[in-house]
């Protein structure tokens, strides 16, 4: 059985920190569709349709009848753990560095057998579950569980590399006003999070529920408003380097598109929080995150930025507020790549219509701030990056993916 996680000692401040290493991250273009399953914390692998053989490792061409179409699609992750082996030398820095390390074999029900990663907890010759995951290089990995979930099973190593668990993280939530921010905070102390980091924007204006959640003896207050490039950086300076999850819940929302205003005041104020505070926020606090990214059980983990589905296409009810969104996303992206090699993850989070004062006027289903904090929790857990948050946003999902220009329309047409 797996040992539970013990609560890192305080850091020595003359100790070097130890400097992140990845494991290899090369993969083929087809490879890279498992990467993109395990983002969305799918597991599917490539089925041919001409003959439903199930695919892997991920090909071309079908193995069996060399049919070149092969659609993602989701599979059992049922398997046998056939035979496991402990390695105890690696010539990879990165595996070096966390030996021994447990592979195997497992023949799936679906078809085909896979060389793993096995959890501790699994016994040869005995049912197990494969998980798709990303490790620290971004890339998908195979993954055998348990088939039944074990005491302190998230505390295992190889779990802990793929995952951002808030255990024994410390957390900023940048925006501690909004109902988003608040439900952020009580959800990481229930996953485990010694500290939170509760951002104040407006320290003038009084919140009830704010100073509540203040009271918690783990929760810290921080003036910090991502409009104001000197409080960014000063709270950089005060709780930068104690900051191993950063989760980005400043937000600038109001109703209209283009034609219904004579200046650009909102679309400036939209922008100026929802992308250029992203700016202000990764260049004050990205470096610490990056550099502390190998430092232990509670090394720097995860950005996790709070979008909305509507970045992927524009709602023309709330147009510039979308567009400010888009911004945030494609700067989203680039801090992805710039972090990918220190292996910090950044998550994307896509909740459709949320239930607060801007969106009085949108008709049900809206999504609770409670439910988008508990699916930050879980993106976290899993290591997921993008978080798709309620049936609008799986319904824009997988619209875009059949008719973006069918889509386009629909979301044009209440504006008439």
């Amino acid at each position: 059985m797996t040992e539970p996680l013990a609560k890192p000692p305080k850091k020595d401040p003359v100790a070097r920190t130890r400097q992140p290493t990845l494991p290899p991250g090369l993969r083929s273009r087809a490879g890279l569709g498992l990467t993109a399953m395990a983002a969305e914390g799918r597991f599917a692998l490539q089925v041919c349709a001409e003959c439903g053989a199930v695919q892997y490792p991920p090909r071309d061409v079908c193995g069996t009848c060399l049919s070149g179409e092969l659609p993602w699609r989701d599979v059992s992750p049922a398997g046998h753990l056939m035979v496991s082996t402990t390695l105890h030398h690696s010539n990879d820095v990165y595996f070096r560095e966390r030996l021994p390390w447990r592979v195997g074999t497992v023949q799936m029900q679906a078809g085909p057998s896979v060389i793993a990663h096995i959890h501790a907890d699994c016994a040869d010759n005995s049912p197990v579950s494969l998980a798709l995951r990303l490790d620290r290089s971004g890339q998908a990995v195979m993954i055998a569980l348990p088939a039944r979930s074990t005491p302190n099973m998230t505390d295992e190593k190889t779990l802990r590399e793929t995952s951002c668990d808030p255990k024994f993280r410390r957390v900023l939530v940048t925006d501690g006003k909004s109902a988003i921010g608040q439900a952020v905070a009580r959800a990481m102390l229930d996953a485990g999070s010694p500290t939170v980091f509760l951002g104040d924007p407006q320290v003038w204006r009084h919140d009830a529920a704010f100073a509540k959640l203040a009271e918690d003896p783990r929760v810290q207050t921080v003036p910090l408003d991502v409009t104001d490039t000197d409080a960014v950086e000063r709270a950089a300076a005060a709780i930068g380097g104690k900051v191993e999850i950063l989760v980005n819940t400043a937000d600038f929302e109001r109703e209209g598109g283009l034609l219904g205003r004579k200046d650009v005041n909102i679309a400036r104020d939209a922008l100026d929080v929802n992308a250029l505070g992203l700016v202000r926020l990764a260049q004050a606090f990205g470096g610490a995150l990056c550099g502390r990214a190998a430092d232990g059980v509670n090394n720097a983990a995860a950005w996790v930025n709070v979008l909305s589905v509507y970045a992927h296409m524009n709602l023309p009810s709330h147009g510039l507020w979308s567009a400010a969104k888009a911004a945030a996303l494609s700067l989203a992206q680039c801090l992805r790549a710039e972090m990918a090699g220190a292996g910090v993850r950044v998550i994307n989070v896509f909740p459709g219509p949320v239930d607060h004062e801007w969106q009085q006027r949108t008709p049900p289903p809206r999504v609770a701030p409670a439910a988008i904090a508990t699916a930050i929790v879980k993106a976290l857990q899993q290591g997921v990056e993008d978080v798709y948050v309620g049936d609008i946003a799986q319904e824009v999902r997988a619209r875009l993916a059949e008719n973006p220009k069918g889509l386009e329309r629909e979301l044009a047409a209440p504006a008439r």
